[in-house]
């Protein structure tokens, strides 16, 4: 599938999805959501893939949904973020049970669904200059795009219900005091500190990655004791990669592991 609305690039294991819709602030339109929706499954297939990097064009990570759109859409408003949100949600579903791992690198402002996807990244990485905002209340809407399954967890319920209900703006500080983000950088060193949390990644032992993966976003709904059982049954799973071999003769032999994602 040729794309319009993002820019896909794969390097050195680093598959980098750039929201491409600057004059917008990259909000998310039906065309977009379907372009993004198909790089992810691609990128979740392409076995050249270990990280996944997803980032936006000028000024801004995402608008949230493109509320001129809706306007145009009103009388069938309903249908219209039915499809849209198919397309978004299967992303975002793909994004978190991929073994690899995803990084939202958020370098201005994330809004309404913008948010919601910057949430959905395993690790989530902002620019100093960046803000983030629940918006959705503003336009007489609930939230979507996952931020109900993650918000909550991150900061708590009320402070979930604070941030959708005063559509409060946060600073890429606040965020990470609150446990949003990951890591904030300067914005001029935002690109290459990025680039190498990326590149480490994709240097990683993939499937481990994508194991703890599934342990964590699944422990909520679990026993301690399934829990423990799955852990058991995924680290001996573990045991049988090319990866852990080498991260274990390295280890004897005092060296860094060279990981294949095997």
């Amino acid at each position: 599938m040729s794309y319009e609305k993002i820019v896909l690039d794969v390097t050195d294991g680093i598959a980098t999805i750039t929201l491409n819709r600057p004059e917008a602030f990259n909000a998310l339109d039906m065309q977009l959501a379907h372009e993004f929706h198909d790089a992810i499954v691609h990128c979740s297939e392409d076995e050249a893939v270990r990280v996944v990097l997803i980032t936006g064009s000028g000024k801004a990570f995402c608008a949230g949904g493109d509320v001129k759109g809706f306007g145009e859409k009103i009388d069938h408003i309903g249908a219209h973020v039915k499809l849209l949100t198919t397309a978004l949600h299967g992303a975002v579903s793909r994004m978190v049970r991929m073994a690899k791992p995803t990084i939202t690198a958020v370098n201005g402002v994330a809004a309404g669904g913008g948010m919601s996807l910057a949430l959905a990244g395993d690790l989530i990485l902002a620019t100093e200059s960046a803000r983030f905002t629940m918006a959705y209340t503003q336009i007489g809407a609930s939230p979507d795009g996952s931020s109900s399954f993650f918000l909550p967890r991150m900061v708590g319920v009320k402070r979930a219900l604070e941030l959708t209900f005063l559509n409060r703006v946060l600073s890429a500080r606040e965020a990470m005091e609150w446990g949003i983000v990951s890591q904030v950088f300067a914005d001029d060193q935002f690109a290459q500190e990025v680039r190498q949390i990326a590149t480490r990644l994709a240097q990683g032992p993939t499937l481990a990655y994508g194991r703890a993966k599934a342990l964590f976003y699944g422990s909520s709904s679990e026993t301690l004791e399934t829990q423990m059982e799955h852990e058991a049954q995924l680290i001996a799973a573990c045991g049988k990669t090319a990866d852990f071999r080498e991260g274990i003769v390295a280890f004897a032999e005092k060296r860094q592991p060279t990981f294949q994602g095997r």
